[in-house]
């Protein structure tokens, strides 16, 4: 739940909600017959915008992406970002090339999410597939990328747009956290965004699953297996996997020696705990309008012109920190704090605007039936291809003589990682040319069988609403109502 692990932790997966799929409100089905909130008529405003999202895939979904990618891995993850920075570097006097390590090996935890993916597929729980796992590899994401494909980009631009407001609260107030109640105390305050991931988790609208045949998990363990294995040979899945891991992982991450290098007070330039969480807000802030230009200028593009231009800009946006370490900046009468912001600012701008489009493709690559396992497993391929990129990057500092007062080769660092960023260029071929709008899958892994009855016992799939809304039972009704009880309960308290 990074997306940057990702780039850094608080952009990661950055990466999963309930669908009712045949006539329920908003469905494929719907939106065709031109209800006026379809694809053919775009929201016009930021509200408009959630509010259509809410209505076409439930208020429940929207709360649980506010609630995992705006609280937990946004808000959570930026003071997470500056209070383990500081730890690393006050409590534990560590070097950056430690620091940068022991960065990536947080990020181990991510890559096991195929095995909740595989269980929230074919396992559930007291009758439900996501409730019970949402803490653990939500799927919502994939699941509905595949039945409501027009929406994709709208999910996952909902995804960043969250994970970047929540970002920058949490940037905004780390520093002040870190300084008051130290880098310990404010990593003990990272109990609370979990808490609210667990409840956005109880009330995530799903279909209750009675009398499922747990006799038969084993079979479906493997037939799930057999199916990612299938999915993993087609060349239409394979070839975008190796670009994603290839891309991140010559993406070399020494923001450790950066941040060693920023808060020096001798050989760097002596920034604040205040100003360090300032600036990664201001970071944030980029991070929001590259959501804003996705959503709104660059989501119909092509995923392999769009990922050419974001990966060319990413290196040299990187220019801007080689310019900062060798003081350029005052040569053009640019001061530091300044600088540094704008530096900040346009590199995180530049990365979300990369990552969205690889996002998006991971979610329109998961094979109908385990799209929880397949997505997790892509997010996991991202998360290696992290932490290669940060132990890179630790290797490189260490082999350059970047401690923890020394700084003399850390222009060499950005130089190379600026250079490394251009390779993936090279192996843009693996990635599909067509846009989010398109279907990527071959049809044998989007159709799950001839047999429609059989699977509505047997499949691994939600089951859905019935078609009519009038021969639901009194209980249905009942449930329904209670629903939009919820939903007024809950914007009351909001």
């Amino acid at each position: 739940m990074s997306p940057q692990p990702a780039p850094d932790l608080a952009e990661d997966k950055e990466r999963d909600t309930n669908v009712f799929i045949e006539e329920a409100p908003g469905s494929p089905a719907k939106v065709a017959e031109g209800d006026g909130h379809g694809h053919g008529s775009p929201p016009t405003s930021p509200v408009a915008w959630f509010r259509m999202l809410a209505r076409e895939l439930h208020w429940s979904f929207v709360f649980g992406v506010v609630a995992t990618y705006g609280i937990s891995q946004g808000l959570g993850g930026g003071i997470s970002r500056v209070a383990s920075d500081y730890y690393w570097k006050d409590v534990q006097r560590v070097q950056p090339s430690v620091a940068q390590v022991y960065q990536g090996v947080t990020s181990i935890p991510w890559m096991v999410k195929p095995l909740w993916g595989l269980l929230t597929d074919v396992l559930p729980v007291a009758g439900y597939r996501r409730r019970p796992y949402f803490i653990l590899a939500d799927a919502c994401v994939a699941e509905n990328s595949i039945v409501y494909p027009h929406l994709a980009a709208d999910m996952i631009s909902l995804n960043g747009f969250c994970s970047s407001v929540g970002g920058l609260i949490g940037f905004s107030i780390s520093g002040f956290l870190v300084h008051a109640i130290g880098a310990q105390g404010a990593l003990g305050l990272l109990t609370i965004p979990s808490a609210l991931v667990i409840l956005s988790g109880t009330l995530l609208k799903e279909v209750h699953i009675p009398n499922f045949p747990y006799e038969q998990a084993h079979k479906k363990f493997v037939e799930a297996s057999g199916k990612m294995l299938t999915a993993l040979k087609c060349p239409e899945v394979w070839r975008p996997c190796v670009y994603m891991y290839i891309s991140l992982a010559l993406s070399v991450d020494i923001q450790e020696g950066m941040f060693f290098w920023y808060t020096d007070q001798s050989a760097g330039l002596s920034f604040h705990e205040g100003f360090i969480g300032f600036m990664f807000a201001i970071g944030s802030v980029g991070s929001l309008v590259g959501v804003i230009l996705y959503q709104n200028i660059l989501k119909d593009h092509s995923f392999r012109s769009l990922l050419f231009s974001s990966q060319l800009l990413l290196s040299l946006a990187g220019m801007l920190d080689l310019i900062l370490v060798l003081r350029l900046n005052l040569k053009m009468g640019i001061p530091d704090y300044y600088f540094a912001v704008i530096d900040e600012g346009v590199s995180k701008m530049i990365n979300r605007i990369k990552w969205m489009p690889l996002l998006v493709l991971s979610s329109k690559l998961c094979p109908t039936g385990i799209e929880g396992t397949f997505y997790a497993l892509l997010m996991s391929i991202d998360n290696i291809g992290s932490l290669t990129g940060s132990w890179v990057g630790g290797l490189l500092l260490h082999l350059l003589r970047i401690t923890r007062t020394e700084f003399k080769n850390l222009w060499a660092a950005i130089l190379i990682r600026n250079m490394m960023r251009l390779l993936p260029l090279a192996l843009l071929f693996l990635v599909p040319r067509s846009d989010p709008n398109s279907t990527l899958l071959p049809s044998d892994l989007l159709n799950e069988g001839d047999d429609d009855e059989a699977q509505r016992v047997e499949n691994v799939e939600l089951t859905s609403l019935p078609a009519n809304r009038n021969s639901c039972d009194g209980k249905s009704l009942h449930d329904g109502e209670r629903d939009d009880d919820e939903a007024s309960l809950l914007a009351n308290r909001s």
